[in-house]
């Protein structure tokens, strides 16, 4: 997910690491966290792939990092795909996903929501959230449980409906 967010947020400017680690912070930090150990290591993998670049800032001696064409080609590939990973990194990896929507395709941000919608509606289905606790604690935690992945499919309903007008409203001019 670090590489996701780190080739989508190079997408608009280059930035230099530190810079880099607090703007991930800014945006994930309800998804994931973020620290130095790890995006220098990071920013070195993607340079020896080729994704990015690295340049020296002549102002203030700091390495700025910007991405490169192969690296754009393999952060769309990595936007679209789906992933097999565990109900709480599906719903991180969607939210960074989301952040970057802006760079994306209608029909890109279209299956996106309509897959994520898909997953949290399977999720709801599960026998395990059919299961009755005794214990008014952990009911109360199911029951919290359930609320919020109502409360997701809810908006995504609402970005699908909002993105499906903004399409009807570019193929009309």
């Amino acid at each position: 997910m670090l590489e996701l967010a780190t080739l989508g947020l190079l997408q608009k400017e280059p930035l230099h690491g530190y810079l880099l680690k607090k703007q991930m912070e800014l945006f994930m930090s309800g998804c994931i966290s973020v620290n130095y150990g790890a995006i220098y290591p990071l920013l070195r993998r993607l340079l020896d792939k080729g994704l990015i670049m690295e340049e020296e800032d002549g102002n203030n001696n700091r390495k700025m990092y910007s991405i490169t064409s192969a690296g754009r080609a393999i952060w769309l590939e990595k936007m679209l795909e789906h992933p097999h990973e565990s109900w709480v990194n599906a719903r991180s990896r969607f939210m960074i996903k989301f952040f970057f929507f802006s760079y994306l395709e209608s029909i890109d941000r279209l299956h996106l929501l309509e897959h994520r919608l898909r997953v949290c509606q399977l999720q709801l289905d599960d026998q395990d959230l059919q299961i009755v606790y005794d214990d008014r604690f952990q009911a109360m935690a199911l029951e919290r449980y359930k609320s919020d992945i109502n409360r997701e499919i809810d908006w995504l309903m609402k970005q699908l409906a909002m993105e499906k007008e903004m399409e009807m409203e570019l193929s009309k001019n």
